[in-house]
């Protein structure tokens, strides 16, 4: 953990055409689930690729096998029923959970899918769970009498996938947490559940974070029990770090440097810009540069350029400043 400026990236990436036609053959019962799952494993096998080819440091597996970020665990555990779809924003839908019985895993859900990744590759895969307050917050409560025990059973559960994961050997686990800041009176709930997945973990632990009121937040956030922070930065021009700078305690930072809600490609020279106003906060041993978001939403194409900006920029911005 002691080089500086680490390329990382949050997640999700593009999903080829072939696998995007696969899963409608498999909605309509045209193709099994067996031949699915390769076609899985080989657009995971091109976003490793991909991601080595670039030469960044800390590689995602692109989440090829996931729908949504909720519904894919939701579905591998007990005590859930899925919906129809729900429209989450713009014109994306997500079938959405609901809790009718009490949640739990009967096996391990992701990690299988982490140990195929991390098999194509010498460099850390991440291992990527969806945390217990996006969970239950992205998923309709039919069971329990309250958010707070929804939550916290959540929580159980995603601690013991974490535990697997370590157990398996991943080095790096993210634990993604987008909503945590959209009720600022949660917050203390939000930080107790992500106390519950994280304790006792030797893993060097994430939480992203990428919408809200960060500000209305800010003290909560800074004190979120893990490693590190993933924040979006730069479809904010970088206002955040405003409030990092002298606040930033022990905490790693992952700070997003391309916006991945435009298809506009960033210059070597406007990453490199982030980067120094990172560098102003943070030292380079615990700062990680990434995009903002998962690139799902972007083509193949727009993904590549944006993370190849991004590890341009990072190699040059070493070589100025001579860090290793």
């Amino acid at each position: 953990m002691t080089r500086g400026l680490l390329t990382t990236a949050v997640g999700s990436y593009p999903k080829p055409d072939y696998l995007l036609k696969a899963r409608n053959q498999v909605a309509r019962g045209k193709l099994d689930n067996k031949d699915l799952q390769e076609l899985e494993k080989r657009a995971t096998a091109h976003w490793i690729k991909v991601q080595e080819d670039l030469g960044m440091d800390v590689l995602v597996d692109g989440e090829m096998y996931r729908g949504d970020m909720v519904t894919y665990f939701s579905e591998n555990m007990e005590g859930f029923a899925i919906s129809g779809l729900v429209r989450s924003y713009g014109n994306r839908y997500y079938r959405k959970p609901i809790a009718v019985a009490p949640v739990g895993r009967s096996r391990p859900v992701s990690v299988e899918w982490w140990q195929y990744a991390q098999s194509l590759t010498d460099k850390p895969v991440k291992g990527m769970l969806t945390g217990p307050y996006t969970m239950a917050d992205w998923s309709f409560n039919e069971y329990y009498p309250s958010r707070e025990a929804f939550i916290i059973d959540l929580a159980r559960s995603v601690h013991e996938e974490a535990l697997d994961l370590e157990r398996a050997g991943a080095e790096y686990i993210q634990i993604d947490e987008p909503a945590v800041s959209t009720r600022p009176d949660e917050m203390e709930l939000a930080a107790r559940a992500l106390g519950i997945v994280t304790k006792g973990l030797r893993a060097f632990t994430i939480t992203h974070v990428c919408y809200g009121d960060f500000a209305s937040v800010f003290d909560q956030l800074i004190r979120l029990p893990v490693d590190m922070l993933d924040l979006e930065m730069a479809n904010s021009n970088y206002e955040l770090l405003k409030l990092l700078k002298g606040n930033s305690s022990d905490k790693y930072l992952s700070m997003g440097v391309v916006d991945v809600h435009n298809h506009v490609i960033e210059t070597v020279d406007h990453v490199k810009r982030g980067i120094r106003l990172g560098l102003e906060v943070f030292p380079p041993e615990r700062l990680y540069i990434d995009p903002d978001c998962g690139l799902k939403t972007r083509t193949d194409e727009e993904a590549i350029a944006k993370l190849q900006v991004t590890v341009t920029a990072v190699r040059e911005t070493k070589k100025e400043l001579g860090i290793e």
